[in-house]
């Protein structure tokens, strides 16, 4: 078969994934993607859904975004995550449209019944192949049935494309002989451009003279916020005068981290915002800070590192999963392990040594790396291997 026919034979996509309404970092990247697909002359529909979790499911406040639609995409809110019979219908009708390529994203056992019930029906038409973007194959939290459930969503699928080597590892913990590619997650380029750090700090009136950090994303125990705490906590940090800014909301027991600030008498040195932060408030955010800190217990890869790629913003990570592959430590940021200790003294070295200018040099350099025709090749390459036996 000739490799260059196969290409032209993929002309219309369907993506399976949440977007908009539904907000977060998934939905987001998924109508990035169907955007830059479509810009490459491929029909694209988003299948989302009418209903992702049950209510006492979902750990924040609501799981819709008052942003605007993002222009341009076909969005059809049509699947119900938790209704059997509403999978057997979206299947039909995917099968029946006998698009090129299904795109599946998975990031949750949980989604597992209705994703892999979707996508069995759909390969009944004998035509349409299955490429599954996954996020996460082993859940950050774990949940009992997670291995069964992730199992039966890997059986139907054709091909993987992952974010990062840890969940390619994962990946074939359930499958040694379906195709893989491992593509970076891509930048975040949908907040806008930067904003200068006096007008980013004035918009969220934040006193000119202080240096800020930031935990930006919603908060669960995996990010280790805490750890970030105790390291705000060490005396080292506190000569900096350096304050911590939260923005994200709370997914875990607020009383927890409130108790912690209040035990170290960080109230001075943290602020919080922990509402949701719509799209266009994010780039001030970034703006603010002189540095971005993700002190993760676990990780796969990290939407957030890459919109502080966007706005050229040096990183702390830790040492876990598939952050070290998108961080290079001290050309870019840093890569600790997880302590508050060793978090505290990439803080001191940032400052105390003036390590600013030289790591957004790196990042803005490293930026290249994470564009989105990787992940656009990734896929054309995994459909040009299936078309191919």
């Amino acid at each position: 078969m000739n490799l260059e026919s196969d290409i032209s034979n993929l002309k219309r996509i369907i993506l399976l994934s949440p977007a908009h309404p539904l907000r977060g970092g998934i939905a987001a990247l998924s109508e990035r993607l169907a955007q830059e697909l479509k810009s490459i002359d491929t029909d694209v529909k988003i299948y989302s859904f009418s209903l992702q979790y049950p209510g006492f499911l979902f750990p924040g406040k609501t799981q819709f975004t008052d942003d605007p639609a993002p222009k341009g995409l076909e969005i059809l809110t049509l699947i119900n995550a938790i209704n059997p019979f509403n999978w057997w219908r979206v299947g039909i009708i995917i099968q029946k449209e006998k698009p090129d390529l299904l795109l599946i994203r998975y990031w949750l056992p949980f989604m597992a019944p209705c994703l892999g019930t979707i996508a069995r029906i759909v390969k009944k038409n004998h035509y349409t192949k299955i490429i599954a973007i996954a996020d996460n194959i082993v859940p950050h939290e774990k949940r009992p049935g997670a291995r069964w459930l992730t199992n039966y969503f890997i059986k139907p699928v054709d091909a993987f494309l992952v974010m990062s080597q840890s969940v390619e590892q994962d990946l074939r913990q359930f499958t040694k002989t379906k195709p893989s590619i491992c593509t970076p997650h891509p930048i975040y380029d949908n907040y806008g451009e930067s904003i200068e750090q006096e007008a980013a700090k004035a918009f969220l009136k934040l006193s000119q003279n202080e240096k800020y950090i930031l935990f930006f994303g919603f908060i669960r125990k995996y990010k280790g916020l805490d750890l970030l705490l105790h390291a705000m906590a060490d005396e080292r940090v506190r000569s900096l005068g350096v304050k911590l800014l939260v923005a994200g909301e709370f997914y875990d027991d607020a009383a927890f981290y409130h108790q912690l600030i209040t035990q170290y008498n960080l109230e001075q040195q943290v602020i919080l915002h922990t509402d949701f932060i719509p799209n266009e408030r994010v780039k001030y955010y970034f703006g603010a800070a002189d540095l971005v800190v993700q002190p993760y217990r676990s990780a796969t890869q990290s939407g957030i590192l890459q919109i502080a790629f966007h706005f050229e913003k040096p990183m702390i990570v830790t040492n876990v999963g598939g952050l070290p592959e998108i961080v290079q430590h001290e050309k870019e940021g840093y890569v600790v392990e997880i302590t508050p200790k060793a978090i505290a003294d990439a803080i001191l070295d940032f400052y105390d040594n003036k390590r600013g200018e030289i790591l957004h040099q790196g990042v803005k350099t490293g930026k290249k790396r994470y564009t989105w025709n990787n992940m656009i090749d990734g896929i054309q390459t995994l459909y040009k291997k299936l078309n191919n036996g």
